[in-house]
């Protein structure tokens, strides 16, 4: 299988194309020209890998078809940084545009066995396809955040993009969102766990995640069929287990 990784000079993102490479698998990783990548990734007898610089809201729908043509799956690790300009300056639709480009691109190939799409997203995005509950004073709070934090909505967003335009039923692309709670740094993978809703207020009583386990799953979803079909269309949120 070879995997296209947008956003794989981030945290996440290159954590995930480490596990893919580990796996024997091809990947192409698309990072900002300004980027610090590992210097694993400039060995030229990596021929598992291929770097492309390239900031990604400059690319057209017919050079992401072309990127995407050879691969089977793809991943956006995409997020904003958590800095004054990350959080209000532009791009303000960084992962919707990306999911909206990417897809668009994958409806343009036609690929006769559908694309595998992941999203990373958050567990403070509620699956509006299971009508998740919350409680008022959740709702009351993601309306300020929304109002004056715009990545939220920008997650929320390319998380409904896939549910409403692409839906479950599309012949050219499969997907799933993974929603993983606050996020941590480990160095190895630990136990996790995986369920269809939020057991946990992302907002008054968050779990963990760290990045390598999400990286961990991602690959389950793009290496094993089983997995894969149990998730397809689903928005997963993972929890590390907690010692």
């Amino acid at each position: 299988m070879k995997t296209l990784v947008v956003g794989a000079s981030g945290a996440t993102g290159k954590l995930l194309v480490e596990h893919l490479l580990k796996a024997g698998q091809q990947v192409k990783a698309i990072v900002r020209p300004s980027s610090n990548i590992p210097d694993s990734w400039n060995n030229n007898n990596n021929n598992n890998l291929t770097v492309i610089r390239s900031n990604i809201a400059q690319i057209a729908v017919d050079d992401m078809a072309k990127l995407l043509a050879d691969c089977q799956a793809v991943a956006s690790c995409l997020g904003h940084n958590l800095t004054l300009k990350g959080i209000y300056g532009k791009p303000r639709k960084l992962v919707t545009d990306t999911v909206r480009l990417l897809c668009e691109a994958a409806l343009k190939l036609k690929p006769e066995k559908p694309l595998k799409l992941v999203l990373m997203n958050t567990a403070g995005n509620s699956n509006r396809d299971l009508n998740e509950p919350i409680s008022t004073r959740h709702k009351f709070m993601l309306s300020l955040i929304r109002l004056f934090v715009p990545p939220h909505s920008d997650n929320e967003n390319a998380a409904d993009y896939l549910r409403v335009n692409i839906g479950k039923q599309n012949k050219h692309i499969n997907w799933v969102a993974v929603r993983p709670d606050t996020l941590i740094n480990e160095a190895e993978v630990t136990e996790y766990t995986l369920h269809n809703s939020p057991t946990r207020s992302a907002l008054f009583n968050p779990g963990k995640t760290s990045r390598i386990n999400i990286a961990h799953f991602v690959l389950q979803l793009f290496a094993d069929d089983e997995t894969w079909i149990k998730w397809k269309g689903q928005m997963p949120v993972i929890y590390n287990v907690e010692k």
